[in-house]
């Protein structure tokens, strides 16, 4: 059965009506009475979705997008296939944010577990599936329309909420909470993790920050497993995810979008900025990280303290801050060592 989705929807929307609350305008005004029903990226808009394109990153993808519309800045106009309506703004990411606010007037704060004490028996709702052997610890909540598989415990303290499914055999942490998120098989989440919050996203101007509706989700796969405090954020317009058999330490921070491959290894305080993606057999460890919207390929190995700030090639070993092969750093950091010990009248042998 297909997930019915955390966040209700309004619309449709015409264009011409859109153009009032997002600040932009129509560079065909016999478009104006084209329905929008929903908000995709660029890749996945069909000819009833709205879409918008700001990073240059993806040009490509414009270049080919099948949506009804976009937002974008006036020099990119002549790159949107035909057919497609133009929604000029010098601010796209804005107007995005304030497209997303109208069709979804709930998701910049979103209940976690949408119900209320009366509609509970000591904390699960009345319509969570629980399935037989699930075990519900003291104090723990279990939202509306949640679901628990057979054999999986929810400590004392743990947040499930709204619609969010936990499959069998899996093991929720004290104080852990989470929402927006499908729960493969044989997941352990630790003590304090939070899955699900919304992503780090602001149109940034010089009046304020705007606030970007996050209307994602988390898949977490089979096998996973999060250690204590970490940090999953919800996707912004497409999911997180985090591929079977994944390991991933304490303290970690991973953004919205991002796309974690199988039977990867993230040390603690690790910190993986949105729409990054790592393909399997990945290994980063303690305080690395990863700046947005690069690859990781596969069987890739980034030292502690390494920060990846460029796509990086499958098998590459890398280290320092920014990161490059690990020899070439290592011999920078051995050449630095000698400059210092010269500098002091010793050397080295």
């Amino acid at each position: 059965m297909e997930h019915p989705g955390f966040f209700r929807r309004m619309g449709p929307f015409a264009l011409g009506d859109m153009l009032r609350t997002c600040e932009a305008e129509l560079t065909t005004p016999d478009l104006a009475d084209r329905l929008v029903h929903d908000i995709r990226p660029l890749a996945e808009a069909g000819p009833e979705h709205l879409a918008f394109f700001e990073n240059r990153k993806y040009v490509d993808q414009l270049k080919e997008t099948r949506a009804g519309a976009c937002f974008l800045a006036p020099q990119f106009v002549d790159r949107l296939p035909p057919g497609v309506a133009a929604l000029v703004t010098r601010t796209p990411y804005r107007s995005y944010a304030l497209a997303l606010a109208r069709f979804y007037p709930e998701a910049a704060h979103p209940r976690a577990a949408e119900c209320s004490a009366s509609e509970t028996i000591g904390g699960v709702h009345a319509s969570a599936e629980i399935e037989d052997g699930a075990v519900i610890e003291p104090g723990a909540v279990v939202g509306r329309e949640a679901r628990i598989g057979r054999g999986s415990v929810i400590a004392a303290g743990a947040v499930i909420g709204y619609r969010v499914c936990v499959g069998r055999n899996s093991f929720v942490g004290p104080g852990a909470v989470l929402t927006h998120a499908l729960v493969g098989d044989g997941v352990i989440v630790h003590a304090g993790v939070k899955v699900g919050q919304d992503g780090f996203g602001f149109a940034m101007g010089p009046g304020g920050h705007l606030k970007v509706p996050q209307i994602g989700r988390v898949i977490i796969q089979d096998k996973v497993e999060i250690g204590a405090n970490s940090t999953v954020d919800r996707g912004a317009l497409k999911d997180t995810v985090i591929g079977e058999g994944t390991k991933i330490d304490n303290l970690v921070q991973i953004g919205h979008n991002v796309m974690i491959g199988r039977h990867c290894v993230i040390v603690g305080q690790t910190g993986i900025s949105g729409s990054v993606t790592i393909e399997d057999y990945v290994v980063m460890g303690g305080q690395s990280g990863a700046v947005g919207h690069i690859r990781i390929g596969k069987g890739a190995q980034i030292a502690g303290g390494c920060h990846a700030k460029n796509d990086v090639p499958p098998g590459a070993k890398m280290g320092g801050t920014p990161a490059r092969p690990f020899r070439e750093w290592a011999r920078e950091v051995a050449a630095v060592r000698q400059l210092g010990l010269r500098h002091r009248g010793r050397t080295e042998d």
